[in-house]
């Protein structure tokens, strides 16, 4: 007896055959080649929002990008407690084995995780049987301050700074494990932030030196 199918299950199915027409027969080459591994020269930390997809903001092929997704496109600090460090876990394997030369953190506008940091509105709150929610974007918690003082907690310019300021964390926060720290010390690893502004489709580069995202001509 055939299992009964969704709505939501259909319709990801239809998305299976475009893809097996479009994407794999097409490129069947390509797939062929990943057989035998992947090699990757990139890794992408993104949100887990459904409107940001690296893969459609880039247009890359398959193999072109290392992607760890997750709530506010966080990074948490480098530690060495037990747990399931899945965001470490991923940097590892694509820094010390898959030997990626670049990692990106990309932030987005109207991003849930950090409206949320901004606003407190979780804290207290009980998500589900953990909270996780409310711990994970408690990364968030020190780079608050500075943001409400200048723009205070409403508004798009408010939401924006929270954002961009999200994106500087992770990488403050990429630096404190060992293997980015010393790869990107001698030039075999770069470091970048980059926020997509979902409202217009623009895609902004952080600049490091003076601290401002620019967007991207």
């Amino acid at each position: 007896m055939a299992t009964e199918r969704s709505p939501e299950l259909e319709q990801l199915i239809a998305g299976y055959r475009r893809f097996r027409e479009h994407g794999w027969t097409p490129r069947l080459e390509r797939w062929q080649q990943l057989k035998d591994g992947q090699e990757p020269q990139v890794m992408i930390i993104a949100c887990s929002d459904s409107r940001v997809d690296p893969a459609q903001i880039f247009d890359t092929d398959p193999g072109e990008m290392f992607v760890v997704r997750n709530v506010a496109a966080m990074v948490p600090p480098f530690e060495t407690n037990p747990g399931h460090h899945g965001v470490s876990a991923a940097l590892e394997f694509a820094v010390q084995v898959l030997k990626v030369k670049e990692i990106v953190v990309m932030g987005h506008g109207m991003c849930g995780g950090c409206k949320a940091a901004l606003t407190q509105s979780l804290k207290g709150a009980e998500l589900g049987e953990g909270g996780f929610v409310a711990d994970w974007i408690g990364l968030l918690d020190e780079a608050r301050e500075p943001v409400v003082h200048e723009h205070g907690t409403e508004g798009r310019t408010a939401e924006r700074a929270m954002e961009q300021a999200a994106v500087k964390v992770s990488l403050q926060n990429l630096r404190t494990f060992p293997c980015v720290r010393s790869k990107e010390r001698s030039g075999e690893l770069k470091l970048r932030g980059a926020f997509f502004a979902i409202s217009d489709g623009v895609l902004h580069v952080l600049d490091e030196g003076n601290g401002t995202f620019e967007p991207v001509a």
